[in-house]
């Protein structure tokens, strides 16, 4: 499964121990996750203005993410009425990745539930997806 993780499951994944973290490591064991320099993009910025994190962390988490990733790109703008424009972007490059699940912790996002054939579900819903399926 393609599986595309926003922003703020990283910046959570990199920062705590929990759910999040989890979800990162499942998906880089047992799925195909997808990328984009939009995502690093910001993820850089999130760790280094917000958290105060060292750029050669930062360079090396990256590092780990690009490893055995597919590496998408953005291309035409969803049609999707929301507030945050920076996120149409992030959603653009997990379509034409071909993503099947979008996780986020975004409200805003989550109230979308479905871009084409793409899933936008919360980290815990997907860990209680993985529960079914075992």
């Amino acid at each position: 499964m393609k599986v595309f993780l926003d922003t703020n499951i990283l910046v959570s994944a990199a920062a705590t121990r929990g759910l999040c973290a989890d979800v990162l490591r499942e998906v880089l064991i047992s799925h195909q996750m997808v990328v984009s320099a939009p995502l690093f993009s910001e993820l850089e910025n999130v760790l280094k203005e917000k958290l105060g994190l060292p750029l050669e962390l930062i360079s090396e988490f990256i590092k780990i993410l690009q490893q055995d990733a597919h590496q998408s790109s953005p291309s035409d703008l969803p049609d999707v009425d929301i507030q945050d424009k920076d996120d149409l972007i992030i959603l653009s490059s997990a379509l034409n990745g071909e993503t099947d699940i979008f996780i986020t912790g975004d409200k805003e996002l989550l109230e979308l539930k479905r871009i084409d054939d793409m899933d936008i579900i919360s980290p815990k819903m997907f860990w209680e997806r993985l529960k079914v399926r075992t």
